[in-house]
């Protein structure tokens, strides 16, 4: 876990996937507009200039209309502009990490134009051409505004409209004729309306709030009358109502990211997102192969057309094999719900150095040891084979769902937050972080071996008001001393 997020996971993000954009299974050095968003955010501690310019660089490929260009290729700008529903919605998302780490509010008002280019036809699903510099422009906080705006039409359910991809684009037929809708898509919606309303205040748009509070708490709503069946979350619906991740379904029956989502959005029911997630842990996690499964069972013989996954061998990719950038989110989801033991667990099972510490499991594997495979084979003779290695979104959410979910450090402008979530086995661990000039040794100890809940803080022998578990970081070229005491106190709920 030290090498992993000291050294691995910020180098195959860096390197691989934000300079880069190239490795030995993809060669293109096109930005995807949600990818590099996604990447940036595991930057915004150790890089948070470079997170800066992309985002104001991904504003600049965003329609006046609020969608976006998928992938684009530089210098000329030459990309995609389709149908899939959730790149709207990222940049937003990822500004929103970016202003609460940094502080930064100063960005909100930077200027970027809009591209501009056809609309696509009806029952067109994407069209490649290079877009024009538009003589429109707005403020950077517009630009994630009109991507909300644009994301807010929903379904028969009361739930936003699957288009031709909800990240996961292989399911590109599941809502192609306007109609299908995105369980995932609504907690993933439902959690950034509520946090960019925050910043919508800082910047007076009382409109946006009232509109963006009012349609999350309709999703809200439609999710638990709608999404629930009846063990764990349905994956959507296809255009023709249809369930999509479902009991009654012989193939993908359960989905991963509408769980794992359900708990993050903090949108579900506890109970239910509890359940959700043990169902999840049931079915998708398989401990003698050391995989966490996107979905099971595999697209195969299914009388549904969910899109090109299904063209995939079933247990590869995104077919019902492990699709690490998911599994991450199932990390970041049981530390939310305070288990501690098994988010530990399901990031050693992903980490790729315990698929090659022995000769069996590295000649089954035949992946690189020290980078993030986006996926590994489930289905025989391929069990516990890597996929695609580099060139994958996950080594970024692996590095958060460690450094922020488990080991509980979380930078928020000039303080900081700890609230650890790990094995109840764990008496104690240790961080260090430099913060400018100064030095911050911090010491976690778990004398009464629980998962989480701050029992007390101290800053250079100073004890925090109880209950507190953040405090201000100083640039004075000093090495801080804190102590956090983990137990049942008041922080414990």
């Amino acid at each position: 876990m030290d090498l992993m997020l000291n050294r691995w996971l910020l180098y195959q993000t860096l390197c691989c996937r934000f300079w880069a954009r190239s490795a030995f299974y993809q060669a293109s050095g096109a930005f995807g507009f949600r990818d590099q968003l996604q990447d940036s955010m595991a930057l915004v501690i150790t890089q948070p200039s470079l997170v800066r310019e992309h985002l104001l660089r991904a504003a600049g490929r965003q329609f006046a209309e609020g969608d976006v260009q998928h992938w684009w290729l530089p210098p000329t700008g030459q990309g995609v502009r389709t149908r899939i529903s959730d790149d709207r919605i990222w940049l937003a998302y990822a500004a929103d990490h970016y202003l609460k780490a940094t502080g930064d509010l100063s960005l909100l008002d930077e200027n970027i134009g809009f591209i501009e280019g056809a609309k696509l036809r009806e029952g067109e699903h994407d069209a490649f051409f290079e877009p024009r510099h538009s003589d429109r422009s707005a403020t950077f906080f517009e630009h994630c505004a009109r991507g909300l705006d644009a994301s807010l039409e929903t379904g028969r359910h009361g739930l936003p409209l699957f288009g031709t991809g909800d990240w996961n684009d292989g399911m590109n037929r599941v809502g192609e004729q306007g109609r299908g809708e995105s369980v995932w898509l609504g907690w993933f919606l439902h959690t950034t309306l509520c946090a960019f309303s925050a910043v919508a205040k800082v910047r007076g748009d009382t409109l946006r709030i009232g509109r963006w509070l009012l349609h999350a708490a309709a999703l809200r709503e439609a999710l638990d009358q709608n999404a629930w069946d009846g063990g764990w979350y349905r994956r959507g619906y296809y255009d023709d109502g249809t369930a999509l991740g479902s009991a009654d379904r012989d193939e993908c029956r359960i989905d991963s990211i509408a769980q794992s989502w359900a708990v993050i959005s903090g949108a579900a029911n506890f109970t239910r997102a509890t359940t959700a997630m043990a169902a999840l842990d049931s079915q998708l996690i398989r401990r003698k192969d050391a995989m966490a499964l996107l979905f099971t069972p595999p697209f195969d013989q299914d009388s549904q057309e969910p899109g090109y996954i299904k063209a995939y061998p079933p247990g590869l990719r995104e077919n019902g094999g492990q699709y690490t950038h998911a599994a991450a989110w199932s990390v970041i989801a049981f530390a939310r719900l305070g288990q501690g033991d098994k988010a530990v667990e399901l990031f050693s099972l992903l980490n790729p150095i315990n698929h090659s510490n022995t000769r069996t499991g590295m000649q089954r594997y035949k992946g690189e040891p020290y980078v993030v495979a986006a996926d590994v084979y489930s289905v025989a003779p391929h069990v516990g084979r890597a996929g695609w290695t580099w060139y994958t979104g996950a080594a970024g959410w692996l590095y958060r769902s460690g450094l922020e979910s488990i080991l509980g450090f979380l930078l928020q402008g000039d303080h900081l937050s700890l609230n650890p979530c790990i094995p109840t086995g764990w008496p104690e661990f240790e961080l260090t972080y430099q913060y400018r000039t100064a030095t911050y040794v911090i010491v976690v100890l778990n004398p009464d071996g629980v998962s989480r809940g701050v029992a007390g803080i101290s800053v250079d022998g100073e004890v925090l008001p109880a209950g507190e578990s953040r405090f201000l970081l100083r640039d004075d070229g000093v090495i801080h001393q804190v102590r956090v005491i983990l137990g049942r106190g008041l922080c414990n709920e």
